[in-house]
């Protein structure tokens, strides 16, 4: 939704870093995979689908916009306990999307000074490690959180090419289908264009099956599936 910003250069046209050069400029040690193994990672996308993560008595509320990305926590435990148990489900949401930027928090209100100290001390011992800076809550529970970003993260990128993304996620899933025989892929239509025959061309030669796929408007678009079919 805003344009990119850009300044004059003398440098050489070259491509964007990939995510593998951003690390290995950091001083990691990646290794380079065709794909993350599922259960985990297709748990993580299916959150950054849904963007609401649930936690005993409640749920966070995750709502990418241009200025911040917004957290409302909804539940129904009291507005003390609600919010300190919401704490770590938001602590692991910044470290598993990789959420930079400016995050803001609207917990519940909490007019008595020691509650809102509680829960400001719970966010500084579950950010422990996670490089940011933060407000205390306010009178009214909001607590913003800014850290450096490098990039969209996992939540932004699914928020803003929602089709593009179901389309990728179904395609994994379709390489991991056991078997033999073809594989049936059944997506939303919106799905299509992101289909394309250079992916699917890709996905028979990874697997060595062909490929067919059926539309379905009834299916979400993140929830499109592949199966093995008779030939």
């Amino acid at each position: 939704m805003k344009r990119a910003q850009a300044r004059p250069t003398d440098a050489a046209l070259r491509s964007a870093p990939t995510l593998f050069d951003m690390l290995r400029e950091e001083g990691h040690d990646p290794v380079r995979v065709r794909s993350f193994p599922g259960g985990e990672w297709d748990a993580l996308m299916a959150e950054a689908f849904e963007r609401r993560l649930d936690f005993t008595g409640g749920a966070i509320v995750l709502s990418p916009t241009p200025a911040m990305t917004l957290i409302d926590i909804d539940g129904t435990l009291p507005p003390r306990a609600l919010s300190l148990a919401a704490v770590p489900a938001i602590a692991a949401a910044l470290r598993r999307f990789d959420m930079g930027g400016s995050v803001g928090i609207d917990f519940p209100t909490l007019p008595d000074k020691a509650d809102r100290r509680a829960v400001d001390d719970a966010l500084a011992h579950a950010l422990a490690g996670f490089a940011h800076e933060r407000t205390a809550m306010n009178g009214f529970g909001f607590v913003q959180i800014v850290s450096r970003s490098v990039g969209p993260s996992i939540l932004h990128r699914v928020a803003h090419r929602r089709m593009a993304a179901a389309a990728r996620q179904l395609l994994r899933r379709a390489e991991r289908v056991a078997g033999a025989g073809p594989i049936l892929i059944a997506a939303h239509p919106a799905l299509a264009p992101h289909l394309s025959e250079e992916r699917i061309a890709e996905l028979s030669r990874r697997t060595g099956r062909t490929t067919r796929i059926t539309t379905d408007p009834a299916l979400a678009p993140e929830a499109g599936f592949a199966q093995a079919v008779e030939a």
